[in-house]
């Protein structure tokens, strides 16, 4: 095989996971009207309200592994859209408690699990040497694209916040 054949190759791969990533990111904003952001910051609040009595925007930054500034934008919205409610804590008036709405829960009803989650599962049934081998690739991709030094939050979405940032109602 050819040096140019592989580049090919490599450029086409890298093109191909581009294209996903906003194929699926379009699809989800077309059918649900959320960000995929927006989608894991209402699955943390749901998941983190099972397993603790209150929820609150470091815990959700914490979970989703977004920036703390990031996701409290991301809530601004969702509440304003009436997907979820802040309220202060009785106790401590300090603290801002994070509650889903009912809309918020009817707007997860149904939405497909997210791109990420199934990488992260098919990604975790391979083995620790192929996982090592694949991190090591990608990160030299990064370097060879001279992207190390951008920061990147381990979220796969084609925009972490869009300009037009009005899918919500």
């Amino acid at each position: 095989m050819e040096e140019n054949d592989l580049v090919e190759r490599m450029l086409r791969a890298i093109r191909r996971v581009i294209l996903k990533t906003s194929h699926y990111s379009r699809s989800l904003a077309r059918n649900s009207g959320l960000t995929l952001p927006q989608l894991l910051c209402l699955r943390a609040i749901r998941d983190l309200a099972l397993e603790r009595d209150e929820v609150t925007a470091a815990l959700v930054s914490s979970r989703v592994g977004l920036a703390a500034a990031t996701v409290s934008r991301i809530l601004e919205r969702m509440e304003r859209a009436q997907l979820i409610e802040r309220v202060r804590n009785s106790t401590d008036r300090r603290r801002v408690l994070i509650h889903l709405t009912e809309t918020g829960k009817q707007r997860l009803a149904g939405i497909p699990t997210p791109l990420q989650e199934q990488f992260v599962s098919r990604v975790t049934s391979l083995g620790e040497e192929q996982q090592r081998q694949l991190v090591d690739s990608l990160e030299q991709v990064v370097d060879l694209m001279e992207a190390a030094d951008l920061a990147a939050e381990p979220v796969i979405a084609a925009e972490l916040e869009p300009r037009d940032e009005r899918r919500l109602p």
